[in-house]
C-alpha cells in the first residue's frame, strides 16, 4: 500500500530537486505541444465539460475509477507526476499490451531509473468529463502497486482545485 505513495513521493522529489528535466524530457517525446485547457481543446469532446468531485481518503490521497478504454480501473490522482502511468497489469486490462523492447523510456523515481513504455490511451472518462489520446507510460511488474492518474490527464481539464477534502475536476 505504501509502495506507490513512495513512488510518487520520490518522482515529485526527483522533478523538484532536478528542476523535473528527466520526466519533462520524457513527456515531450513524440508530442506536440500541450493543448489549450478548455472545453473547446483537442481531445476534449464537446458535452464533456462536466465536473467531479472526489473525497480524500483516510490516508489523505484521492482516489478515482476512470473508465479507460472500457475498462474500470483503480487510479491513484498524483499531480506530480507528469504522465498518467499504468500498471503493467492494469495496461493488459485495457488492451496495451507491451513487450519487453518496447520499455525504451528511463524515469527517475525513489528507488532510482526504472525502465517505462511509452503508450497513448484513445479514451479516459470520470464521470461526464472524457478526454481522448491521453499520453501515458507503462511501467515493468512489480514497480507499482497502483496505476497514476497524471497531469498528462488533469492539465487538460479546464481546472481542479482541492479543498476542505475534496478535489473537483472540472472538464
Amino acid at each position: 500500500m505504501t509502495r506507490p505513495i513512495l513512488w510518487a513521493l520520490g518522482v515529485l522529489a526527483g522533478a523538484v530537486l532536478t528542476g523535473g528535466p528527466v520526466i519533462e524530457r520524457v513527456a515531450r517525446i513524440g508530442r506536440a505541444p500541450a493543448a489549450a485547457s478548455s472545453p473547446a481543446a483537442p481531445g476534449i469532446p464537446p458535452g464533456s465539460d462536466g465536473s467531479v468531485t472526489l473525497a480524500q481518503d483516510l490516508s489523505g490521497h484521492f482516489r478515482v475509477h476512470p473508465e479507460v478504454e472500457g475498462q474500470v480501473l483503480r487510479m491513484l490522482v498524483d499531480t506530480g507526476a507528469t504522465l498518467c502511468v499504468f500498471t503493467r497489469e492494469d495496461a493488459g486490462r485495457i488492451g496495451l499490451n507491451v513487450t519487453e523492447r518496447d520499455f525504451t523510456a528511463q524515469v527517475a523515481t525513489a528507488n532510482g531509473p526504472v525502465p517505462a513504455a511509452r503508450v497513448r490511451v484513445r479514451e479516459m472518462r470520470i464521470g461526464e468529463i472524457r478526454l481522448r489520446d491521453v499520453d501515458a507510460l507503462v511501467l515493468p511488474s512489480g514497480r507499482l502497486d497502483t496505476s497514476l492518474l497524471g497531469m498528462s490527464f488533469l492539465r487538460r481539464l479546464r481546472g481542479f482545485e482541492v479543498a476542505g477534502g475534496k478535489m473537483i475536476l472540472r472538464g
